[in-house]
Order: C-alpha cells, then sequence, then structure tokens
C-alpha cells in the first residue's frame, strides 16, 4: 500500500485508546502547541514523529552553510527565551540544538513516539484515526497537523531525471558522506538554501557550476558573533533580551510597508540591494546576469554577504541558460550545451502550494484534502477546513509571513488551537466543524487583499501554484495576523454533539 492509497479499516490498532489530541510532527509547531494544551490542562496528547529526533526542518536541513535569516533573538518561542545564542543570526545545528534542549526542559519528550510514520489520516464518527507505516493506527478526538509545509522535498519536473549517472542530493536530505573534493558539482535553484550551499561548496569542489531560471533581490547581512557581554546582561536581566526582541519584532514589521506592498520604501530597499550587487561584482555583465526584473517582495527576499563573491570565484561560474534535460553525463542546456557533472545538487526547495498535503488526509464521509486543494489549498484563519471536524493545521493557507518571524504567526496558531480543542473536549462535543460559507467568505476577502501585494505583482515563485493562486502567504503584519486568530468564534463552526447537533 502507499501513501497515496485510501488504508482500509481493517487497519491492524496497535494503540487502542481514544486519545484526547494526536499531534503529527514535533518540529516547532508541534513541540510548541504541545506545550501551549498542556498549560491549558490537556493532559493526553501523543505526538507522532517519523524520524528519531526532535526538530523538523530544522534537524532535516543539515547542508553546509544552512542558517535562518531571522535574527536569533527573534527566532524562539516567546515562552522559552535562549540568552546564549551565539551569532545575530542563527545556524541550522544552532537552532536544532535549542529546540531539542528546550523540549528537554520542557519535558516535552514524553510526548513524542519517534519512528511512526503516518500514511493516512480518517475521520470516522467522533475521532481521528492516524495510520502509521510500522506501528499500526492511533486515535484521538481532535487531531492537529504540524508537520509543516517543508516537510517534504520538491524535484524539479526535468526530463531524465532518473537517468542521470552520477550522484543527486537535495539540500533538503543532505548527504554529509559525500566527498565534493575534486568533483565537478551542480547546483540548480538560486533560491535561500542556494545561497547559503554555494558559497561552501566553492570551498570544496572542482567546479561548481550554479543553473539560475531567475535572479533573486539580496540584501546584505548584519551577522556578528554575540558579545559575551551581551549573553551576561540577557542571562542577569530577561527583560533586556525582551526589549531587544521587541526592537527586532517592530523593525521588520516595518519592512512589510517595503516587501509586500509597493511603496517610497519599495524603491528605498531596492537600492540597497542594487548598492550590495554593485559593491560585491565588478563585472558588467555578471551584474546584469544577477539583476532582478521583478518588483522587491514578489519573490523571497534573500540576506547574503558571501553569494555573489561565490559566484566570482575561479571555481565557479554561473549558467543562465534554461536546462532541456538531465543526461547520464549532465545537464543540457538550451543552446545545445552539456555540461558534463560528478553530481547535482538541487536547492529546489519543498513541496508547499501545490502538493495538498504529505499524506492523505481523509474527512467526514472520505472527502480527501489534496483532492479538495488541487487549485489551492484555503482553509478558515488558515487553521480550520469545512468537512474535516477537530483538525487544526499549522501552518496552514495563507499564515506565510514575507518579512517577520514566522514564530510569532505559529504562537497566535498555538492559542486558537487550543481554544478549539477545549470546546472539544470541555463541551463533549463529537464534531467541531468551520461553517462553509465562513470559510468562503474568508477567503474571498483573503483573495482580494493579496492582489494587491507584492506577491501577486506578476513574477513566478513557490508562493504560488501554477495559475497564479496565492495559497500561501499572508497580506498583512504580523500583528494583523495575531488580531486575526484572536479569539475563538465558537459561532464560526457546527458543533455536534453525541447525536445532537448544537446550533450556534
Amino acid at each position: 500500500m502507499t501513501i497515496h492509497e485510501k488504508s482500509p479499516d481493517t487497519t491492524r490498532l496497535t494503540d487502542t485508546a481514544v486519545h484526547e489530541v494526536l499531534v503529527i510532527g514535533a518540529g516547532f509547531s508541534g513541540l510548541g502547541v504541545t506545550h501551549r494544551l498542556r498549560e491549558a490542562g490537556v493532559r493526553d496528547i501523543v505526538i507522532l514523529e517519523r524520524a528519531q529526533d526532535v526538530g523538523g526542518t530544522w534537524r532535516d536541513n543539515r547542508y553546509p552553510g544552512a542558517a535562518c535569516d531571522i535574527p536569533s533573538n527573534l527566532y524562539s518561542w516567546s515562552f522559552a527565551p535562549n540568552p546564549d545564542w551565539s551569532r545575530s543570526y542563527p545556524s541550522a545545528p544552532e537552532i536544532h540544538d535549542y529546540i531539542r534542549h528546550t523540549a528537554e526542559r520542557l519535558d516535552l519528550l514524553r510526548y513524542v513516539r519517534f519512528g511512526h510514520n503516518v500514511t493516512a489520516v480518517h475521520f470516522q464518527d467522533d475521532h481521528w484515526r492516524v495510520d502509521t507505516t510500522d506501528h499500526g493506527s492511533f486515535r484521538a478526538r481532535a487531531l492537529v497537523m504540524a508537520s509543516g509545509p517543508l516537510a517534504n522535498a520538491s524535484y524539479p519536473a526535468i526530463p531524465g531525471i532518473e537517468t542521470f549517472g552520477g550522484k543527486k542530493i537535495h539540500s533538503a536530505r543532505w548527504d554529509a558522506d559525500y566527498d565534493f573534493r575534486g568533483k565537478r558539482v551542480a547546483v540548480i535553484g538560486t533560491g535561500a538554501s542556494a545561497i547559503q550551499l554555494v558559497p561552501e561548496l566553492v570551498k570544496q569542489a572542482a567546479q561548481v557550476k550554479v543553473f539560475q531560471r531567475t535572479p533573486a533581490w539580496v540584501l546584505p547581512r548584519a551577522d556578528f558573533a554575540t558579545p559575551e557581554s551581551h549573553k551576561h546582561l540577557f542571562h542577569r536581566l530577561p527583560v533586556a533580551q525582551q526589549l531587544m526582541r521587541e526592537a527586532l519584532f517592530y523593525g521588520h514589521e516595518v519592512m512589510a510597508t517595503a516587501l509586500i506592498w509597493r511603496s517610497p520604501l519599495s524603491s528605498v530597499v531596492e537600492s540597497v540591494a542594487r548598492a550590495h550587487l554593485h559593491r560585491q561584482v565588478p563585472d558588467r555583465w555578471l551584474r546584469r546576469q544577477l539583476t532582478p526584473d521583478y518588483r522587491i517582495g514578489c519573490k523571497r527576499v534573500l540576506i547574503s554577504n558571501d553569494w555573489y563573491p561565490a559566484l566570482q570565484q575561479p571555481n565557479a561560474k554561473l549558467v543562465t541558460w534554461p536546462i532541456v534535460q538531465l543526461r547520464e553525463e549532465g545537464i543540457q542546456t538550451a543552446e545545445g550545451a552539456v555540461h558534463a557533472v560528478d553530481c547535482v545538487v538541487f536547492a529546489t526547495g519543498f513541496e508547499v502550494g501545490k502538493a495538498g498535503t504529505p499524506f492523505p488526509v481523509y474527512g467526514a464521509g472520505g472527502v480527501e484534502l489534496g483532492a479538495q486543494w488541487q487549485r489551492g489549498a484555503s482553509a478558515y484563519k488558515s487553521i480550520s477546513v469545512a468537512g474535516f471536524p477537530n483538525l487544526f493545521m499549522m501552518p496552514g493557507p495563507n499564515s506565510g509571513p514575507g518579512h517577520n518571524s514566522y514564530l510569532f504567526y505559529m504562537e497566535a496558531q498555538f492559542d486558537y488551537t487550543v481554544q478549539g480543542v477545549k470546546a472539544i473536549l470541555d463541551g463533549n462535543l463529537a464534531q467541531l466543524d468551520v461553517r462553509p460559507g465562513v470559510q468562503a467568505a474568508f477567503n474571498r476577502d483573503m483573495q482580494k487583499r493579496l492582489a494587491g501585494t507584492n506577491w501577486n505583482s506578476g513574477c513566478k515563485s513557490w508562493y504560488l501554484t501554477e495559475d497564479g493562486f496565492n495559497a500561501t502567504m499572508f497580506p498583512g503584519f504580523a500583528t494583523q495576523y495575531a488580531k486575526q486568530m484572536r479569539g475563538f468564534r465558537v459561532g464560526d463552526y457546527v458543533r455536534v454533539g453525541r447525536g445532537v447537533t448544537v446550533v450556534s
């Protein structure tokens, strides 16, 4: 049975209890919502994690140079500040350590079942059944899907991808044992992963060819080692770190006016990016190849001090001809050249808006969520989907920030989810299902707001589906998102008790 087939109802149940809450995924979302649920008095929680460690995307993304583009003091749970960040921008290993150590300190690991790979979920009368590969099925009154949009690596639809005879590595599934020394390496993609990875590869490989489809807007990165005096201050006076966090938060909020919508500040930020490019790339032709022809913010804005210098190393080359196919010996581009390589690195991101869900999700009446989302995902307040009772998604559709820390958005989702779960448990409900009309009205307004943003201004990005539907981003400030999530309105939901529909 593949994960795309509907699991039979005779699936072996190795856990016969009906738990209060099942959480899928032990990354930032899954662990954080578990902490908040426990604070609210919910105790019967099980987290199903397919790997053998916590951390989610920060566990999986271990390619050389992997780091966050949000400052350290802003990229943490508000309830678990870390006064010991080593740098102004955290590396992937340091973030992973933070998640693991915080989970241990908050005693969250007791809820995690490691090595439990979810293959499908089904809503059955008044509970969710979650099927796993090797551990049978689990059941719960409420289900939190915290597997995230960065769970499954995305490979480009390039003809011949299976016929290439060399090594293939995805940035999100890094092979730390592969030796790049003396190798001819191709990197496909010039997004957030590539600009961190390529500067490290050029230090090792004999040759690195970077295949670019579209150049990115790149801003300088204010990265520096954290002074010991700052760490001591944050330990002795936690309010100082809180003030630093708030200053960073509101500074990033201001950037929304440049990156989400077109404004005079957009031109200022574009000027900073152009100056950064001119300062680091003296060659006029290369600058032209690296200059975007779209509005800043339309695609993800990147920050780096070593991306441009890496492309100018003697063993590096930028290739802008479109890729036609992969052949056994390498990559063929549109002008007919074949680039012989030993290894292809796919820095091509994740299956986000186009893939539906990471595993089949069957709601009331057997409706499959991925099929319902074929034209683009949609939900109510990014968390609830009509026809899928007692299900809470995070991060769900249209919850992505373009300018600030996602953890702020995430914590707003925690609070909303806790209120929903408590409504089910305290009200002894069989079903809590968002009203279809409420969801439809919410999404009409969402798409109307998105139409006026930079994301929908004409470029092609992973934010959009193939036909231009934006199922990914939230069109506003982080504070607006938090306000949207504040207050759980039970009247927006159909509540079904034990055999009785409770009318709001």
